[in-house]
């Protein structure tokens, strides 16, 4: 029960959480204290911090949900702190664009990339960072252990034909058997390659003692993948160790967290994140604040976590992650050792990610300087088209949001405009992505990039004009990376090693490549679709079985209609549906 109050007086002596909030009732702060009313009264005394006390000079009220125990007061809280992200709350910056892995809660489980986490039973790995070099381990997981994607299960489809699936949807392999293959996808997620090892060998010489030939070189084949992993690994520490080591960094205005994994004694991968809210923070209270979200979601908790410094709440935390992995969870600050080098390390790497970050918000200073508008361009989105003379023409929207790409905001638009006109394309997705923005109210461009000369640029001002709207925009031209503003005859040529022109060439080139990458999807589709696709009654598993009786798509072309009829599940009805489809068609080889 949510309970309000303008008096800390008034609060009780027992855990819960608090939320802080102004004169409009938006939440500035929440948090969670072992005794709510000593916790809150801290908050009105003299001596306090520069930030707290901006958000003291924008408190107007409270309210506070009382918990049974600590424990279950830093849950809410973290799950508060996600679902409102508060101003002065230290924070993940925008964690929703994050994707994971997701093993399916299903008879035949599939393995595939979502950045939705459900509450339906299905088994996450993630969040990561890196969706590219996510795509690429997803694609080697597929090709090691060949388990399903496709939604359907309708029959055998292309991936069993060229040897990416084991096919259970024609019961080509048990439910047992497809089990083991999806723990061993487990293990790997987990890092935890040994026991992999051993399954996969244990397995391979009971092949072979059984004279499964083929099912043991499969086996091998396995086996020899996961070692090239191993190999790869570029650094190993000696034991059985399964840790996370984190570290952060911050200044007066950006805070960041280097996490590095290690599993069985191997990096097996690191994630750098940003923090809202964390600037002007103490390590101690950053780390504290970024473990409690990290570990919220439905990610692997490993034996230890190592830090580079001391948090708040440690043992309150370890009881937390206990619960949460069913096994004992320690948090400990090395002074020597291994284990310190290591944290060391990550100490570097998130300085490193500062220092970066820092030239990013630089470049932005000097984009408002040499463009010449308002305010630092902190949100810009920018437009591209691909086509082919006209043909499957799209159009690409991404966005950077403090120097870094922000996908879940990416759009792309299938143009409908007829004919190899690119000045016409740019105009009907400039007016259909602003028009959306009137009407939904959608989040707004401090700059507007579009890829282009004064052409490009004069189509977007066009449709500026049209919707009555006004956003600073300008063109950057390929050949020699002149940019292009609004009323000015000559283009502004920015220094060629700046900050800023990297930062434009970087949205610039991310634009085109998402707009190339949708473009090559639907001529892929386009490619792969097949005559069958558009008879009606022929779906996916009609088609298999008349691609699998006639071997090939021209002797389904040239079929009469008693062979159709031979064909299993196809009827005398449907044999002269296709057999007039393909005479009219008139695409039947001589």
């Amino acid at each position: 029960m949510v309970i309000k109050s303008n008096d800390p007086d008034d609060l009780p002596l027992v855990p819960g959480v608090y939320l802080l909030k102004d004169s409009a009732d938006r939440i500035l702060y929440v948090g969670k204290a072992k005794s709510l009313k000593k916790r809150v009264k801290s908050y009105f005394r003299s001596d306090l911090d520069p930030k707290t006390r901006a958000l003291m000079n924008q408190f107007h009220h409270l309210e506070y949900i009382v918990t049974d125990t600590e424990k279950e007061a830093l849950i809410l809280e973290s799950n508060l702190i996600k679902k409102h992200m508060p101003r002065y709350n230290i924070r993940l910056k925008d964690d929703k664009r994050y994707p994971y892995i997701r093993v399916t809660n299903e008879k035949f489980p599939r393995v595939i990339i979502t950045r939705r986490v459900l509450d339906d039973g299905s088994y996450y790995y993630g969040p990561f960072t890196e969706a590219t070099t996510l795509r690429r381990l997803v694609k080697f997981i597929k090709a090691l252990f060949k388990v399903r994607d496709c939604k359907n299960m309708d029959g055998p489809c292309l991936n069993y034909q060229i040897d990416l699936c084991r096919a259970p949807c024609d019961n080509k392999i048990s439910e047992a058997e497809y089990k083991r293959m999806v723990d061993n996808v487990s293990m790997f997620f987990e890092g935890k390659y040994d026991q992999i090892m051993d399954a996969l060998k244990e397995e391979m010489m009971d092949a072979a003692e059984n004279h499964e030939f083929e099912k043991a070189a499969v086996l091998r084949d396995q086996i020899n993948s996961v070692e090239d992993v191993l190999e790869k690994q570029k650094m190993e520490f000696t034991g059985d160790l399964d840790q996370d080591v984190i570290a952060s960094a911050s200044d007066e205005e950006l805070a960041c967290v280097a996490v590095f994994s290690v599993r069985n004694g191997k990096i097996i991968g690191r994630e750098d994140f940003l923090m809202g809210g964390g600037e002007n923070s103490s390590e101690e209270k950053i780390v504290t604040a970024f473990l409690k979200q990290y570990y919220m979601g439905p990610r692997h908790v490993p034996s230890k976590i190592i830090l580079h410094k001391d948090i708040e709440d440690r043992k309150l935390i370890e009881e937390w992650l206990s619960e949460k992995r069913e096994a004992n969870v320690g948090i400990e600050v090395p002074v020597e050792g291994i284990e310190f080098r290591l944290a060391k390390m990550v100490s570097k790497n998130a300085q490193i990610l500062l220092n970066h970050q820092k030239e990013v918000k630089g470049a932005l200073v000097d984009l408002k300087k040499y463009l010449g508008i308002a305010k630092i361009p902190k949100r810009i989105e920018a437009y591209d088209i691909s086509n082919i003379s006209g043909q499957n023409a799209v159009g690409s929207m991404v966005v950077f949001e403090d120097g870094t790409p922000k996908k879940s905001a990416y759009r792309r638009y299938k143009i409908e405009t007829e004919g190899p006109d690119d000045y016409a394309m740019m105009k009907e997705m400039l007016t259909r992505r602003f028009t959306n923005l009137i009407n939904n109210q959608d989040s707004e461009p401090d700059l507007v990039l579009v890829d282009g000369g004064k052409g490009q640029l004069n189509i977007a001002l066009e449709v500026f004009y049209s919707l009555n709207i006004n956003y600073p925009v300008i063109g950057l031209a390929k050949e020699f990376e002149h940019v292009f503003i609004p009323q000015t005859p000559s283009p502004l040529i920015l220094p060629r090693n700046s900050e800023a022109l990297l930062l434009l060439q970087r949205i610039r080139d991310e634009a085109h490549r998402f707009a190339i990458t949708y473009h090559k999807q639907l001529r892929s589709k386009e490619f792969k679709s097949s005559p069958l696709d558009k008879i009606p009654g022929v779906g996916n598993k009609r088609r298999m079985l008349l691609l699998k009786h006639f071997g090939s798509m021209e002797n389904i072309m040239n079929a009469d209609l008693d062979e159709l009829q031979q064909v299993k599940g196809i009827s005398k009805k449907l044999a002269n549906i296709i057999h007039d489809h393909f005479d009219s068609l008139n695409i039947k080889k001589e």
